[in-house]
């Protein structure tokens, strides 16, 4: 603080006042883009139809809404975890009509029409599906934060080789496409488990490839 007295601030207070200024600051532009606009920053909503586990649902959705945050807090589908949001770890795994994808980096306007299955509808406690089965049966979980992504992961990368879609390590592009433990891994490579279960969900999808 200065010692004559014309300027008693801290440092501690021209941060803040800082921080202050700049909230103003945007807080003004915010203001004149929403007036120059009319009002539409606040109202950017379009209709979105997607079919998600078999049930048809209709939305009004901010254009910039992920296909996750449209699952987890519209659809109240909340299997579907927010992992890293970057595309990264898998939690956030589904399949659109048959495929998987990292519904983190999906915006819910570009899937118009399409049929979205989670862990939600691939099977119930009742009703297991034959992956989640397997799962249970080899612990291919432990803290299960990661499980609905990696079980819907390898449900379409069973379909995957069924269809015979080659991966990095497939290295018979003519033959039929076999499930063998290093094509499965490999493609599972993007589903991350921070507990390191890796070895039991090999197994669990060996034994449905089987099936």
């Amino acid at each position: 603080m200065a010692e004559d007295g014309f300027m008693k601030v801290s440092r501690r207070g021209v941060l803040a006042g800082g921080v202050a200024s700049a909230a103003v600051g945007q807080a003004s532009i915010l203001r004149a883009q929403d007036s120059s606009t009319g009002g539409a920053a606040k109202q950017a909503k379009v209709p979105v139809r997607l079919t998600v586990n078999g049930t048809p649902q209709e939305l009004e959705l901010d254009s910039r809404t992920t296909l996750l945050d449209t699952l987890r807090e519209h659809l109240k589908l909340t299997g579907s975890k927010k992992g890293c949001d970057h595309g990264q770890c898998g939690a956030c795994t589904v399949m659109v009509n048959g495929t998987r994808i990292n519904s983190c980096l999906s915006l819910a306007v570009q899937h118009q029409g399409d049929e979205i299955t989670t862990i939600e509808g691939l099977g119930s406690p009742e009703d297991l599906h034959p992956m989640q089965a397997a799962f249970v049966e080899h612990d291919g979980y432990q803290c299960g934060y990661c499980t609905p992504g990696q079980i819907c992961s390898a449900v379409a990368v069973l379909e995957e080789i069924r269809n015979g879609i080659p991966s990095h390590v497939t290295e018979d592009l003519t033959g039929r496409m076999r499930a063998t433990e290093m094509e499965m891994r490999e493609r599972m490579s993007g589903n991350i488990c921070r507990c390191g279960a890796y070895s039991n969900i090999a197994e669990a999808m060996a034994q449905v490839a089987k099936g």
